[in-house]
């Protein structure tokens, strides 16, 4: 069955809704060779670890998360009662190699938390062994009831978005980071979750990739309802506008968020759109010019912030040196949220200036 939402929750105005999810968290992490393919675990680990009692994986599957590793009979005993489907498949599908384990999950007395295309409750194996054994399949990726159209009225408090020159480079870790760091400046922030990832972090949010086209910015309204004047909303942002994929989602999502704020994301040294070598990405200028030119339609007065920069794989030094290059050519805030640090501080300064 699909997590429960609040109807009353989800109705035009009044934001997502909590999801009921059963804490804290097995990760399985299945037959993944190495980490490229456990953005769910990553994030979790990374932003929720008090919810992470151990890692579970398939029989030889090299990957690892560094945390302890556990059996479902064992992280049941240690606390856990759930298991998270921390890998991710090629089209978001439920490997039939990692059913056995689940089902495994399932006589331990864990629930199952997935967040792929394919439904948990579909899988006759599953859903027998959740029968029998009394447990629930929790799917994170079904969007709420009563989805509203847009309407591009504009909202009380403010809101900032993470947009980027393409997809997976660090938009929700971006998200997460600010918002932390508007909290710990006294500011009262929320996360808003569009994806099952940070969905899963923050028990609440509408995975927008899963939303009917005609209803994304109405979902991006829902999502950061009307809120006091100096409440912020941060949003975590979805693909790219530049992307020949997910532009859509990602235009829809930047109309119906409003947003006053936003911070582009971009991946140090990437060049072309991952998996469409075809396409190259967009200077930093470019990117900044299409998303206020296409953001004024709901928001005249959205403003750039900054730039996210991804320096993962540089040393220190050579982040350094690409942020402050960055900062002098563009004369902006730049920083890599994830090192913290001054140029941190000024990207979060550039927010709320």
């Amino acid at each position: 069955m699909n997590a429960p939402f609040d109807r009353s929750a989800a109705a035009p105005g009044a934001g997502a809704a909590d999801l009921d999810l059963p804490k804290p968290y097995l990760l399985f992490l299945g037959d993944a060779a190495d980490t490229t393919f456990l953005k769910t675990g990553l994030g979790l680990r990374d932003w929720a670890p008090e919810l992470c009692i151990a890692e579970h994986k398939c029989a030889g599957a090299a990957a690892t998360l560094g945390i302890p590793e556990m059996t479902p009979r064992e992280a049941h005993a240690a606390g856990a009662r759930a298991l998270v489907l921390s890998a991710a498949s090629i089209g978001g599908a439920i490997r039939e190699a990692w059913l056995p384990y689940l089902v495994e999950a399932l006589e331990a007395g864990l629930d199952l938390i997935g967040g792929t295309h394919d439904r948990l409750g579909d899988s006759p194996p599953l859903r027998q062994a959740a029968q029998a054994h009394g447990r629930r399949l929790i799917d994170v990726r079904v969007p709420p009831p009563g989805l509203p159209v847009a309407t591009g009225r504009r909202r009380s408090g403010k809101r900032l978005l993470t947009v980027g020159t393409d997809c997976a480079l660090g938009k929700k870790y971006t998200a997460l980071a600010l918002a932390e760091a508007f909290r710990a400046r006294g500011i009262d922030a929320d996360f808003r979750a569009t994806g099952q990832t940070g969905i899963m972090i923050a028990g609440r949010g509408i995975p927008i990739d899963s939303v009917v086209a005609d209803f994304v910015a109405g979902a991006a309204e829902m999502l950061s309802p009307d809120a006091d004047p100096a409440h912020w909303d941060v949003i975590e942002g979805q693909g790219s506008l530049f992307h020949p994929s997910y532009a859509g989602v990602s235009l829809g999502l930047l109309h119906g968020s409003q947003p006053d704020i936003f911070v582009l994301c971009h991946a140090h040294g990437r060049e072309r759109i991952v998996g469409l070598p075809d396409y190259p990405l967009p200077s930093i200028g470019r990117a900044i010019e299409m998303t206020l030119q296409q953001a004024r339609l709901t928001n005249p007065g959205v403003r750039c912030a900054g730039v996210s920069l991804n320096t993962a794989g540089l040393t220190v030094e050579e982040a350094e040196k690409a942020i402050t290059g960055l900062t002098r050519e563009w004369g902006i805030a730049v920083a890599d949220p994830m090192r913290r640090g001054p140029a941190f501080e000024r990207l979060v300064d550039g927010c709320l200036a």
